[in-house]
């Protein structure tokens, strides 16, 4: 199965343990805020986070087509989007 690229998103940081385990290849961009290329579904990837995280905290999960745009993210976010392929 192919890659797909994922933004994730925890509404509170504080939510998210030290460990978590992204499901693939994955980076912080800044706190609660995370880019993972997997292989799992978007179903999938969703049901592993959201195990790992308090009941009630707040959880996005959206597939992005292209690379985002951004601006003031965590040092070495674009060095680590441009080590993926995703053609």
């Amino acid at each position: 199965m192919a890659e797909s690229l994922y933004l994730l998103v925890v509404r509170d940081p504080e939510d998210v343990p030290e460990d978590l385990e992204l499901h693939g290849d994955g980076r912080r961009f800044s706190p609660g805020v995370y880019c993972i290329s997997s292989e799992l579904t978007r179903s999938q990837l969703y049901h592993r986070i959201k195990w790992q995280l308090p009941e009630d905290a707040g959880l996005l999960v959206a597939p992005l087509r292209d690379e985002p745009k951004f601006k003031g993210q965590d040092a070495g976010a674009m060095a680590w989007l441009r080590t993926l392929d995703l053609s």
